[in-house]
């Protein structure tokens, strides 16, 4: 029989009716409550580690989930994390980094609608997670709505229907109809140990871009952060006439600020080679996105720098694959 561990952080999925609305309230034993009958051929063992709305979830956050998987890896077949669904795909990207070549799944769910309810996509949400935690595969995986999607391609869609999340730039990994799990595409199966690398440095701003956006903002976030993500538009290009902001972009560069050039685009990911605005800004040392969605490059971003590297080498890791988390075509 596989052993699990359930480890519930709040969200929706355990939240209760307050006095200001709805707040995370249940424990990871009243959850494992609703399936109390349904659970067949597994032991699963409950642990709480926290019970927030996924709004508050901060980085360090993700290093006691990471740390309490590492803790009991060997004594658990996989693992389950409830999570809310504001921040669940920064967790699973994150998670993808602190935790590299797993042997075994660590499967993140959530629900739109609290468990409790009588409607609720939160039951089939923890079961599909509990079957396909018993998988033989290895890696961070995003189990929602009947489709499992690697950690670093997750992206929530929308805020209400069931069907939140989706992979973005990659293929789903499987999907679950009726308890049965049809795989589509399956990641290699690592040949070395886990490794666990814990450092994360939260000092990380996102900059969406829009047309009048003032150079002036960087004067601020080089005094206050150690890299910056931009995201802006289609293939990456940065305004260099009125309101030019190269000449931050190469401020912030010559003094080691780490600077991320992204797409608003959810899909296909940038080219600053193709159009002149892209290639002016490619001449500085800036680190290219590929096809890495906004919420794993915010943490690959936050888990580089934990590691204090020379600019040249974060880049380096930046632009290289990491649990899948960019197409090998992009790596340069």
């Amino acid at each position: 029989m596989k052993k699990l561990l359930l480890l519930a952080t709040g969200g929706t999925i355990a939240s209760v009716e307050g006095k200001e609305g709805l707040v995370p309230g249940l424990s990871a034993e009243e959850l494992l409550q609703y399936f109390k009958n349904d659970i067949l051929e597994v032991d699963v063992t409950c642990e709480i580690i926290m019970n927030r709305d996924s709004t508050n979830m901060q980085p360090e956050h993700w290093v006691m989930m990471a740390k309490t998987i590492a803790e009991h890896y060997h004594e658990y077949d996989g693992f389950v994390i409830t999570h809310g669904t504001d921040t669940l795909a920064y967790t699973s990207a994150a998670l993808s980094y602190m935790l590299q070549d797993l042997k075994k799944p660590v499967v993140i769910t959530g629900s739109q609608v609290p468990i409790s309810f009588k409607q609720t996509d939160a039951k089939k949400n923890v079961m599909d997670s509990i079957r396909f935690a018993k998988e033989d595969i290895g890696g961070v995986f995003v189990v929602f709505d009947g489709r499992v999607i690697i950690g670093t391609r997750a992206v929530k869609m929308r805020t209400k229907s069931y069907d939140a999340f989706a992979s973005i730039n990659h293929p789903y990994v499987a999907t679950i109809e009726e308890g049965q799990i049809h795989y589509i595409w399956k990641p290699d199966k690592p040949t070395t140990d886990l490794k666990v690398d814990i450092s994360i440095c939260p000092d990380v701003f996102l900059l969406k871009l829009h047309p009048g956006t003032k150079p002036e903002i960087f004067d601020f976030i080089k005094h206050h952060y150690k890299g910056v993500i931009i995201e802006s538009f289609g293939n990456g290009g940065l305004p260099f006439e009125e309101r030019s902001l190269l000449p931050k972009i190469e401020e912030m560069v010559s003094q080691g600020v780490a600077v991320v050039i992204s797409t608003q685009c959810l899909e296909e990911g940038q080219d600053l080679l193709l159009y002149e605005v892209g290639r002016k800004v490619a001449q500085y040392n800036v680190i290219l996105s590929a096809d890495m969605n906004t919420e794993a490059i915010v943490a690959k971003l936050m888990w580089v720098l934990g590691s204090e590297l020379a600019i040249e080498e974060i880049k380096n890791r930046m632009e290289s694959q990491i649990a899948y988390d960019l197409s090998v075509d992009w790596e340069n």
